[in-house]
């Protein structure tokens, strides 16, 4: 229970880890630096997704299961992104006032952050105790980036640094919540660990494929995201590896 509590926590809190940022800096931040280390982060979530959820997956039920639980992520994404309004952090540049913007990609970024605080708790309830560590890993380093791409969101639409700051941090906290349900709910019902397993799976691909990527690739920076994307993936399997 305390280890998922405090991976549950410490990957949350590196959505304002991330945000923390805005408090030092006063001048702008390099599309290219942004692209790098989305692209850096999307390497990271892919090796944890085939290196450690998927294998988990299909140890602890099998290939069906694995189906189904990747379907089920995707799935779920899916609905999000559709019913949910999508706000293109890095490239916006349409004026929309702050009480409708600022709510808006408040309200997205913290129900997107809910599958990922269930792939969280759903790690720590597999047999191997370090795949929730990893994905916990994982999880907290693609959130940094996004904390800081928020709160500077947030800054443009004329809010002070340190409430955005604030709303930034507080956006990733859900997944403390999330990851314990996942935890609660998959250690009690044990035949659904494979599929918490592979929904995990299926919902960090579908940012990866969706979000991640085509982020990275919006400013002409493809070719240093794909060296990044490849050093992410790499340095995420040699953690698997020691």
């Amino acid at each position: 229970m305390s280890e998922v509590l405090i991976g549950s926590i410490l990957s949350a809190m590196s959505t304002g880890a991330g945000a923390l940022v805005i408090l030092f800096i006063r001048g702008a931040i390099s599309h290219r630096f942004r692209d790098t280390l989305l692209a850096f982060t999307a390497g990271i979530m892919m090796a944890a997704s085939l290196q450690g959820l998927i294998p988990q997956s299909l140890e602890s039920g099998g290939f069906v299961q694995l189906v189904v639980g990747v379907f089920l992520g995707v799935l779920t994404l899916t609905i999000l992104e559709k019913n949910i309004p999508h706000i293109d952090l890095e490239h916006s540049r349409s004026g929309i006032e702050f009480d409708q913007k600022a709510l808006l990609i408040i309200a997205a970024i913290t129900l997107h952050n809910i599958p990922e605080g269930l792939s969280v708790g759903v790690s720590y309830a597999s047999n191997e105790a370090d795949t929730g560590n990893l994905i916990a890993f994982a999880i907290g380093l693609q959130n940094a980036p996004e904390g800081l791409l928020v709160a500077l969101f947030l800054i443009n639409q004329q809010i002070s640094r340190m409430k955005a700051f604030i709303l930034a941090t507080l956006t990733g906290t859900i997944e403390i919540v999330t990851s314990l349900i996942g935890f609660y709910l998959t250690s009690y019902i044990s035949f659904l660990v494979p599929y918490g397993l592979a929904f995990a799976a299926g919902a960090m691909l579908f940012i990866i494929y969706k979000e991640l990527i085509p982020e990275s690739h919006g400013d002409g920076n493809e070719r240093t995201s794909t060296y990044s994307f490849i050093i992410g993936l790499l340095f995420m399997i040699l953690l698997l590896e020691i």
